[in-house]
């Protein structure tokens, strides 16, 4: 099996029976895994960065590093969630549903999994899911 690059997912353009054949599956569980690869050294690294933490007298300074510490943990929340996504995505691909909108079924479309790997819904999709929740949020 030949070891796909990104620029030929980019200039797929192979009948709609092989999209999401073996070979795009292995590249998004390779994009998927270094994805989570990554998250997880940015936790790790975060921990041992608030284990270091000096106390430190000075009001001002104690105040910016707090500052400094909580957007590091709310960066790291967003990461966690987004870990959740890659795990889910690479549980996809084992059943064969990566690449695959959760509302229609269509084919989500290689270009939109490159820029998004854990996408779940086409743009269409997606795009009326947001005018939903916007009608419902005004």
């Amino acid at each position: 099996m030949t070891k796909l690059t990104e620029q030929d997912i980019l200039h797929w353009s192979g009948p709609e029976e092989e999209y999401m054949n073996e070979a795009q599956q292995e590249f998004f569980r390779e994009l998927l895994l270094k994805l989570q690869e990554e998250l997880i050294s940015n936790a790790s690294a975060t921990t041992g960065h608030l284990q270091e933490q000096d106390a430190t007298p000075d009001p001002a300074d104690r105040a910016t590093l707090e500052e400094e510490y909580a957007l590091e943990l709310r960066t790291r929340d967003r990461e966690r969630k987004l870990l959740n996504k890659i795990q889910a995505s690479l549980r996809q691909i084992d059943e064969g549903e990566y690449g695959f909108c959760q509302d229609t079924g269509e084919p989500i479309g290689l270009k939109r999994l490159l820029a998004r790997p854990t996408a779940t819904f086409s743009v269409e999709a997606q795009e009326r899911r947001e005018r939903m929740k916007k009608q419902f949020a005004d």
